[in-house]
């Protein structure tokens, strides 16, 4: 049986949550990923029965639930707190913006959204974590090293404790990784594994329009991450073949300007190998939900979206039971 396909909500929070649903319907998703801002997933008032009116709504329009997302306040625990945060957090987070009453809040908000979760009958929550040392990226003036094991420490301390209660609840916590997060790389993703102490409610969010541009192996990620891929997210971007006016860093220019040096990008009109992506998720048994995270500033998002569907439900695609030369083995 081919893996679910579900939407993530999180880029169409402007839409009630009833009408992202007909809509998601209507292109052919089997599912959603809910996202914790705008009216789809409110952890504020996510008692037993909100939740349940959730459920029903879902199943009104056919569709099923793997996970919600946390992205925003998640990246609010270990960040570090400016004037940004106060546009992605609703007020009761962001308080008076003293920055770690900021952060404190968002912990207690991430390990609520655990137990809305719980309540939902999920095991998995998707999101970010913030980072301390991201700013510290371009080692100029000189970073010590020690700056950046006290980064790891600090983020630790504040995700470790979060971690054990998702234990004690039986759901996982998956990191997209991500620039701006404490892992956006192979060789990050280790450090945040063990400054984690390889916590067992840490895993992460495959996602591979993160690497791509950066010229990180994203298959050889899901083979050295095999039993940490929780969430998978279909995402797809586009980079040059030639120097650009705008760099790999962005240049303070905005997505889908034509001059930056890469773009996300509607899935298959962008340069990620989802057919190798798709073999390695094969090889490691993942089963869980291909979730289509619909970005392109160049496109209309619906007719995009709905095409997404089409794209991995075409490329998507179960492994083989047999070896494909048994049948010319006359002993067998």
């Amino acid at each position: 049986m081919s893996r679910p396909v579900t939407l993530f909500t999180g880029q169409w929070a402007d839409l009630p949550i009833e009408i992202l649903c007909q809509k998601a319907q209507e292109f052919g998703y089997d599912g959603v990923e809910l996202c914790c801002w705008g009216d789809h997933m409110e952890i504020d008032k996510a008692d037993q029965a909100y939740c349940d009116a959730r459920k029903a709504l879902l199943e009104k329009y056919e569709l099923k639930l793997f996970a919600i997302s946390t992205h925003l306040v998640g990246q609010c625990v270990a960040d570090n707190i400016d004037e940004r945060h106060k546009s992605i957090l609703p007020g009761y987070i962001w308080g008076d913006g003293d920055p770690e009453g900021v952060r404190q809040r968002a912990a207690a908000e991430v390990i609520k959204t655990a137990k809305v979760a719980k309540m939902l009958g999920l095991d998995t929550v998707v999101g970010f974590t913030g980072s301390p040392v991201w700013h510290l990226l371009y080692s100029f003036p000189p970073v010590p090293s020690e700056m950046i094991k006290k980064g790891y420490e600090d983020f630790a301390n504040r995700w470790i404790p979060i971690l054990d209660e998702f234990q004690k609840l039986g759901v996982k916590f998956a990191l997209e990784v991500h620039p701006t997060e404490i892992a956006f790389d192979i060789h990050s993703a280790h450090l945040t594994l063990k400054a984690l102490n390889h916590h067992p409610a840490f895993g992460f969010n495959f996602d591979p329009s993160h690497f791509g541009y950066q010229h990180v192996d994203y298959v050889r990620f899901i083979y050295e991450f095999s039993g940490r891929i929780l969430h998978v997210h279909m995402k797809d971007a586009y980079w040059s073949d030639v120097p650009m006016s705008v760099g790999v860093f962005g240049g303070h220019m905005d997505f889908g300007d034509n001059r930056r040096y890469w773009n996300f990008r509607s899935l298959g009109r962008g340069k990620i190998d989802f057919e190798n992506i798709i073999r390695a998720l094969n090889d490691i048994g993942y089963k869980g939900p291909l979730s289509v995270e619909w970005e392109d500033s160049g496109m209309n998002r619906e007719a995009g979206a709905e095409e997404a569907c089409d794209f991995v439900r075409y490329t998507d695609f179960e492994p083989s039971d047999v070896a494909f030369d048994d049948a010319m083995q006359k002993n067998k």
